[in-house]
C-alpha cells in the first residue's frame, strides 16, 4: 500500500471551531491514525497552521503536535508542498483570503459563508472553475436529518425538563 501525504494549509486555526472540530477531532485523528485508505492509497493530512497571532498560534500547534505552523498567509500559499486551502478564519475576510488561494492554485475548503453575497460566490466559484481546482464548503449541520429528528424530540418534552 502506498502512502501520500497532502498538504493542507489550515487558515484561522486559533479560532474555537477550527482548533476543535476541524484539527482535534478531525484532521489530527486522521493524521494520528495513519490516513485514510482511498483506493490503493493511504492519504495522509500534513498539516500547515496559518494564522495571526504568534502566540496563540503557537499554542495550537503544540497541543495538537503540529510541527508546521506560520503567520505569513503569502508564503504558505505560495508553498507548493500544500496544495490545499482550508479556511476558517474571520467571515467578512474570506472572500479576499479565498481569491489569494484560487489564484495562488489552491484548491478549497471553506467555512460558510463562502461570501457575503451570492453574486461573490458565483464570482469565487466561476474563478474555481476556470482554474480546474476541486472546491467545498463545510455543511450546516442544522438541516441533516438526525439533528432534526433531535430537535423535534427536545420540542415535544421526550426528554423531560
Amino acid at each position: 500500500m502506498v502512502s501520500k501525504d497532502l498538504g493542507i494549509i489550515v487558515h484561522g486555526a486559533t479560532g474555537r471551531i477550527c482548533a476543535t472540530q476541524h484539527l482535534q477531532n478531525a484532521l489530527v485523528p486522521i493524521r494520528n491514525e495513519g490516513g485514510l485508505q482511498i483506493g490503493d492509497e493511504r492519504v495522509v493530512p500534513r498539516i500547515l497552521l496559518a494564522g495571526r497571532d504568534e502566540e496563540r498560534l503557537g499554542r495550537v500547534a503544540r497541543d495538537l503536535g503540529i510541527s508546521d505552523w506560520t503567520t505569513d498567509l503569502d508564503g504558505a500559499l505560495g508553498d507548493p508542498a500544500y496544495p490545499v486551502f482550508f479556511d476558517a478564519a474571520a467571515t467578512s475576510e474570506r472572500p479576499r483570503v479565498l481569491r489569494a488561494a484560487v489564484a495562488a492554485g489552491k484548491h478549497i475548503y471553506t467555512e460558510k459563508p463562502v461570501a457575503p453575497s451570492v453574486q461573490e460566490g458565483l464570482e469565487l466559484l466561476e474563478q474555481m472553475r476556470g482554474r480546474g481546482l476541486t472546491h467545498g464548503c463545510v455543511e450546516d449541520k442544522l438541516f441533516l436529518p438526525g439533528m432534526r429528528k433531535l430537535a423535534f424530540l427536545m420540542r415535544s418534552g421526550f426528554f423531560g425538563r
